[in-house]
């Protein structure tokens, strides 16, 4: 979650606010459910080094999906940490991490596997208007960036006239940040999550489907900024999730295709892909998540949902699969220590 202490410039309000701590109260419950962990909880970032550099401890279980002082581009400070001072951790390291934040080169990436992917230009902060695609309609989003900032309604662009105003308020917005203006897929958008690793096996949870179908049908059909930050928009109100409907094929390839990447890229433990269908029914990477949403109402909690599994025996998958692949022996007759980092 990151430091409760600190502003928050993502949530609503710049600050942790009462469904926030409610989500970590959640997240407590469900871990107090596994005998098999014992836990202790470090979320002041101010003397989180010296805090980390104090532990007698069996694994960390990096819950940091903030960012180091709630910082979303210091997201991978905290894995850093653990690195620096040989701590044993859960979930994705810093170079995936570093990767997966930048979005064209998780495209380049994406292609060298055969993965499809939208058309895409990458726009630098200094290139002129006449350098832009025409391809329309399109999406423009900032290339580094978390919790769907700078992707709202305004975001789908149907002519020039629309990509050039908004690309002009996403450089007011994010002055040194590269935009992508990629090809806006009309079909249905899906997500994918794998638990495991390659050496020791991965798992998918069942697919989700956005549904769209109570959606003022004038709006775009996108989560972005507003689905997960303004519970007054149509966005957080009308759009619902649910088992994706495909075919065993379609499904199998999402899972070989995501499997693909999580392995190039360098996740670990767990990781969320999200998919969307063109017109033609095509379904297109859109990004990578080496470090997902833990929260009980989020992705991943549902996807495990539609398999019947519990919050708890989610967390414990994921804590299982890093305790596997650092073969971690719990002492005898004790639980492993745990402490999680957020």
């Amino acid at each position: 979650m990151g430091d409760p202490r600190l502003p928050d410039a993502v949530k609503r309000g710049g600050a942790f606010n009462a469904e926030d701590h409610d989500t970590i109260r959640r997240l407590k419950d469900a871990l107090s459910e596994l005998p098999a962990y014992k836990f202790r909880y470090l979320d002041n970032h101010a003397t989180l080094d010296r805090d980390l550099s104090e532990l007698r401890t069996d694994l960390v279980f990096n819950l940091c999906d903030e960012g180091f002082n709630n910082d979303p581009f210091k997201e991978l400070h905290v894995p850093a940490m653990l690195e620096a001072l040989d701590l044993p951790y859960t979930g994705a390291g810093p170079p995936a991490l570093a990767a997966c934040y930048d979005k064209g080169l998780v495209r380049a990436v994406a292609l060298t596997l055969d993965v499809p992917v939208p058309l895409e230009t990458h726009v630098r902060p200094g290139d002129q208007g006449a350098t832009l695609p025409s391809v329309f309609p399109a999406l423009l989003k900032p290339n580094y960036g978390d919790s769907s900032q700078g992707i709202t309604k305004d975001a789908v662009v149907r002519n020039e006239k629309g990509l050039l105003d908004y690309l002009d308020r996403l450089r007011v917005a994010f002055p040194k940040r590269p935009v992508l203006v990629q090809e806006y897929l009309t079909g249905a958008e899906y997500s994918l999550t794998l638990v495991g690793n390659p050496d020791q096996g991965l798992r998918a949870l069942p697919i989700l489907e956005v549904d769209f179908s109570k959606l003022d049908p004038k709006l775009p059909k996108i989560l972005g900024y507003e689905s997960k930050w303004e519970p007054d928009s149509a966005y957080w109100t009308q759009v619902a999730y649910q088992e994706a409907e495909l075919t065993e094929v379609q499904q199998q390839q999402m899972i070989e295709h995501s499997a693909r990447l999580f392995e190039r890229l360098g996740c670990r433990d767990y990781a969320r892909f999200d998919f969307r269908a063109d017109a033609r029914g095509e379904i297109k990477l859109l990004e990578v998540n080496p470090n997902p949403g833990w929260c009980w109402d989020g992705k991943v909690n549902l996807m495990a949902g539609f398999s019947g599994m519990r919050y708890s025996e989610l967390l414990g998958q994921i804590l299982a699969a890093a305790v596997e692949r650092l073969s971690i022996v719990g002492k005898p007759a004790a639980a492993p220590q745990v402490e999680a980092a957020q």
